[in-house]
């Protein structure tokens, strides 16, 4: 392994970033959510944060032009990188072995949609993700690939400063609502550090924040049926959950005394419950 000198040299700046895209022609769209980190201290900061160790499997989403790939790579075993783009998955081995050619056979690229990524791509069961999500799909991710992978046992994902309060918020906060709640059926949940525009490229129009997920043991509970749950309790947020739920239990009447019998008020609106009140609730309709 690199010493931290050498692994801190190979880290791409703003010139190489630019000079990357360029030579691939590539032209970041809105529509991948693409915006590349180009600053060293910020990739650091946030292997820091992930708080990897030797023997961790991290899988990054998005690695783009490699920027925190070559930050991820002395940290930990190896690196399962998933790639959507067929241009940059191509580059990036090449990028790795042209700039830590000692850490190059720790990286893996899986060229992939990581909403449907499926576990047998991986080989080996990941133990950490860490990655600079795709503003338009970062809440799809994290969920699918929590559920797909359930060895995650942490995740550290720099996303959109707005959803990373939604994915951390308590019940009661006005944030509150479907990513909270469906976040927190597999994880504890914290916004750890706010990241400046100015360290992407382009700069984007919105600013970024950084969550810490620690995997806790999920309800008991088929989470299908929970999950369809808040779904309908959130579509119509400020009726009362009788009312709200009456599509989803067969009428108002119904709702009502699923509600009572789960041990909640039906008056009660859908910010005010925890997911284990989500997950009593259905239980009372299943059972």
């Amino acid at each position: 392994m690199r010493d931290g000198t050498e692994a801190g040299s190979a880290l791409l700046g703003p010139a190489d970033v630019r000079r990357l895209a360029a030579e691939l022609d590539i032209r970041p769209t809105k529509r991948l959510g693409q915006n590349f980190v180009h600053d060293p201290n910020t990739v650091r900061r946030i292997v820091a944060a992930a708080g990897l160790t030797a023997e961790d499997v991290v899988v990054e989403v998005g690695p783009g032009l490699g920027s925190l790939t070559l930050a991820l790579l002395p940290a930990c075993r190896a690196v399962h990188a998933v790639e959507i783009d067929p241009v940059l998955a191509e580059r990036l081995p090449r990028t790795v072995a042209e700039r830590a050619p000692s850490l190059a056979d720790r990286l893996r690229v899986i060229e992939d949609d990581a909403v449907r990524v499926a576990a047998a791509r991986f080989g080996e069961a990941p133990t950490a993700l860490v990655a600079n999500l795709p503003y338009n799909v970062s809440v799809p991710v994290v969920l699918h690939l929590l559920a797909e992978l359930p060895s995650l046992r942490r995740a550290l994902v720099m996303v959109q400063a707005e959803v990373a309060d939604r994915m951390a918020a308590g019940p009661g906060s006005k944030v509150y609502g479907v990513p909270s709640v469906k976040v927190a059926w597999y994880a504890d949940a914290r916004r750890v550090a706010t990241v400046p525009r100015t360290v992407f490229w382009p700069v984007p129009n919105v600013d970024s924040a950084l969550v810490l997920l620690t995997r806790r043991e999920s309800p008991p509970g088929v989470r299908s049926e929970v999950f369809r749950l808040v779904d309908a309790a959130f579509a119509q947020r400020r009726k009362t959950l009788r009312a709200a739920l009456a599509g989803w239990a067969g009428s108002p009447a119904r709702a009502g005394e699923l509600l009572t019998r789960a041990g909640v008020d039906p008056s009660t609106r859908g910010e005010q419950l925890t997911v284990s009140d989500y997950t009593r609730i259905a239980a009372a309709a299943l059972g």
